[in-house]
């Protein structure tokens, strides 16, 4: 049964017609252009570090559980939430806050590493477009436009209730029974009863959620882990709408117009619409407050700056979010692109699936702060031994044109190397608490990939010629000291190689020149000893009239027609022409 909500909250869900009556507001700006002929699923494991260890040991799943990195949680269970435990909480709080609370030690990623990518291939197994992407260990966008466009192709409208969805082009009875009389799970939006079946839209988020339910309860049935999923037209609205029903649930957005897809935007906070980071939700957000400053009672706290606040703001346009953003590094087309996320349009396309990670990351946490550059490089250090090793596991594989027995290759390179840091305030002074991060990047060295040399060595290496260059970008201002809470090096922007590479980018040269004179050795040029080839020339009678030095190239000096085909040959190419159609016979 579908369960209907309508979100209205600070009085921002009216429509956006009576937000634009007042004598005082602006004229409404023109809002992007918007599609609706996709179907993206967004699924989310319900506190995913938690549920590894419950399912490890399942007499967890009684009490609340939070899981330790360092001194502070990395995230708890819903039990633990429910006593007011939060993320990031410290461990000495949190004990207080919830004396019965049990932790466990999660500062080995190994495990949740590992269930990820099992839980990743299923959702792989699902995809006819292979359009199927991860973002960290427990996030997964789907593209399922095309196994609902071919189900809404073989639906009978006259029997909705007792459908079947097919899953599977060559074999029609690999699938489920579904009724599809109504959405399935909740509604966020337009009531359903309100559409008609005959509406592609609507139809096609309607079996969008079916595929969506079926794929939840297949991975808690076979792998005991839930998720919530949202289920939209994109992915900035299926990642919102899908936190809307937490945990064990999924929402599916019915908003099939450019209204009610901006109502439903409105609400937000800048910080909590996915792809505006925090600089640029600090920039917008600041450039909006500043004009409004004269309207804001002394004394009061100001609200967060929502996408309506932003939307509707008479100094705010494409041009003006791209003016204020542009600098060294600024992403071309920001404006427009901000533009869209605002009012809910996001045509960026969901990646196709690969064995090759898009980055490698590592990071700690450092709860007490790391004070001094001897401490900051020491974890540096650390963090890079760990970084190399990660890479060696997962970007590794067996060389199978390599002469030395189990030797391997790099399937993949990264090009690019990310220092990123949080602290409180030193390195952010537009922070005043600790939840930004600033990040710097630069070219990876090749030196990470010899596999030869020692991985220590590798590490120190790494570190004085490619991490502490982009840390002293990150270097306190003078008379300011180091105070570290977090450090994450990440290696991004792969370039695919031989293994995996399916385009011909980094392929391996050595084997394709082999396989290329494999093919090409029966046309390959002989020596002639006996002049015969000579003798041929000279029979020829070729005279070369008009013909300036400048003028003569390969192409036309000295060439002998074929008798056959009438072509003219190089003299160099004469035997393997005739040996040529020799073969075609």
């Amino acid at each position: 049964m579908a369960t209907e909500t309508t979100a209205r909250p600070n009085g921002l869900g009216q429509s956006p017609e009576w937000r634009g009556k007042s004598p005082m507001d602006p004229p409404r700006k023109k809002p992007p252009r918007r599609k609706d002929d996709r179907v993206i699923l967004q699924f989310d494991y319900d506190c995913f570090y938690a549920q590894v260890f419950e399912n490890k040991n399942p007499a967890l799943k009684k009490f609340p559980v939070g899981v330790k990195q360092k001194n502070c949680l990395a995230t708890c269970n819903y039990n633990a939430r429910a006593l007011g435990l939060k993320k990031l909480m410290t461990v000495s709080e949190a004990k207080r806050a919830c004396p019965e609370l049990v932790l466990v030690d999660g500062e080995d990623l190994t495990p949740f590493r590992d269930t990820s990518k099992i839980l990743f291939n299923f959702f792989k197994s699902h995809s006819w477009n292979h359009k199927v992407e991860r973002l960290g260990f427990d996030e997964v966008f789907m593209d399922v436009t095309d196994i609902v466009e071919y189900n809404m192709f073989c639906l009978n409208r006259a029997s909705l209730s007792n459908s079947f969805f097919c899953l599977s082009k060559e074999d029609p009875e690999r699938g489920f029974n579904c009724d599809l009389t109504s959405i399935a799970g909740c509604v966020e939006g337009t009531a359903s009863s309100d559409l008609d079946v005959e509406s592609p839209a609507y139809l096609r988020l309607l079996l969008g959620s079916h595929l969506a339910q079926y794929l939840r309860l297949k991975i808690e049935e076979q792998f005991g882990y839930t998720s919530t999923c949202g289920i939209s037209t994109n992915k900035v609205l299926s990642k919102l709408v899908g936190g809307r029903n937490k945990p064990r649930n999924q929402t599916t957005l019915l908003a099939l117009s450019d209204d009610a897809v901006i109502d439903f935007m409105d609400c937000y906070p800048l910080r909590k619409i996915p792809g505006l980071g925090f600089k640029t939700a600090h920039v917008l957000g600041s450039h909006v407050s500043s004009q409004d400053n004269e309207a804001t009672e002394a004394g009061t706290e100001e609200p967060p700056v929502t996408a309506h606040d932003v939307r509707l703001h008479p100094g705010i346009s494409p041009g003006t979010i791209e003016s204020l953003l542009v600098g060294p590094g600024a992403e071309r087309g920001v404006g427009v692109r901000i533009w869209g996320l605002l009012h809910g349009v996001d045509p960026s396309e969901i990646k196709e699936a690969s064995g090759v990670p898009t980055q490698i990351s590592i990071e700690d946490t450092y709860p007490k702060g790391l004070a001094t550059m001897a401490l900051v490089l020491e974890e540096l250090h650390k963090l890079s031994c760990s970084l190399i090793k990660r890479m060696r596991v997962d970007l590794l594989v067996p060389d199978e044109n390599a002469e030395v027995p189990g030797a391997q290759k790099w399937m993949a390179r990264p090009r690019t190397l990310r220092l990123t840091m949080r602290s409180w305030g030193a390195l952010n002074p537009t922070q005043s608490h600790n939840s930004g991060r600033v990040s710097r990047s630069g070219t990876l060295p090749s030196l990470i990939f010899d596999l030869k040399d020692d991985m220590g060595h590798i590490a120190e290496r790494l570190v004085t010629e490619a991490l502490l260059p982009l840390l002293r970008r990150l270097q306190p201002e003078k008379g300011q000291r180091w105070n570290l809470q977090l450090i994450n090096i990440c290696v991004a922007n792969m370039v695919v190689g031989a293994a995996e590479d399916k385009t011909g980018v980094g392929r391996d040269i050595a084997a394709m020149l082999k396989r290329q004179d494999e093919v090409l050795r029966p046309f390959q040029v002989i020596s002639d000893p006996e002049g015969e080839l000579e003798e041929e020339l000279e029979d020829s009678d070729l005279e070369l009239e008009g013909v300036g030095a400048d003028d003569m190239s390969w192409e036309t000096i000295g060439n002998v027609p074929c008798p056959q085909c009438g072509h003219s040959i190089p003299p160099f190419a004469v035997l393997a022409h005739n040996r040529y159609h020799e073969l075609e016979e």
